[in-house]
């Protein structure tokens, strides 16, 4: 017996499922961004040229890069509020753990988009009485800038899905209402595959607008 699909159960809690994917999209903004400024301190740490800083931030990635999300959600709601005697909700342990990760993640995505660039630009800059900074501000970030997009893009993307996870907290994001959905509705197919399609058609949209920045970006460079 062949089995009979009814999305109508899952038309009928749709405020539930938009609500969820606004929690979910809440998470990855914030995550993203603090992701960011992490990444760029550890990639500024390992380009600095000293041990004392290049270290701390290698193993710092290394220990994120290999070590399971899971985990890191579970440590920032359980762990971290017992030692540093605090109180953490869902979303922010999900932020801690999220914008950490991804952190480690972006420091790489910085750090190879910069020594990508080859060594005789800072040569040449160099040359004509530039600092490294004004090297690098001038010169070598805007180039690497381009050739960080589709690996940041990728990660953001990887971050966005992550977000699933908050639902072992008991965060509501889409995940989390669609358990919630399903709890009622007994349809777990119709539920958990409208989860996919909602994941999918918003990352292809944000996907076509990275893909719009790129090649804006690249005119604005002179690019083709």
């Amino acid at each position: 017996m062949g089995y009979e699909w009814d999305f109508g159960a899952v038309w009928a809690y749709r405020e539930m499922f938009a609500a969820g994917l606004l929690g979910t999209f809440r998470i990855a903004i914030v995550s993203i961004a603090l992701g960011v400024l992490v990444g760029a301190v550890l990639a500024a740490m390992r380009l600095s040229g000293r041990r004392t800083l290049a270290y701390p931030a290698l193993w710092v990635t290394e220990f994120y890069r290999n070590t399971p999300p899971l985990v890191h959600f579970f440590w920032a709601f359980y762990a971290l509020p017992v030692l540093l005697d605090i109180s953490l909700s869902p979303y922010a342990a999900a932020v801690i753990a999220l914008a950490s990760q991804s952190g480690a993640f972006y420091a790489e995505v910085f750090r190879g988009g910069v020594v990508s660039i080859e060594r005789g630009q800072w040569e040449g800059a160099r040359a004509i009485g530039m600092s490294p900074w004004q090297a690098l501000r001038r010169i070598i970030f805007p180039q690497a800038m381009l050739r960080m997009v589709a690996p940041f893009v990728e990660r953001s993307f990887e971050l966005i899905k992550t977000t699933a996870l908050a639902s072992t907290l008991a965060y509501a994001d889409l995940l989390y209402q669609a358990m919630q959905v399903n709890a009622i509705t007994f349809r777990p197919l119709e539920v958990y595959t409208t989860v996919a399609l909602m994941f999918f058609v918003s990352l292809l949209l944000l996907s076509m607008l990275a893909r719009l920045a790129e090649s804006r970006l690249l005119r604005a460079q002179g690019g083709v």
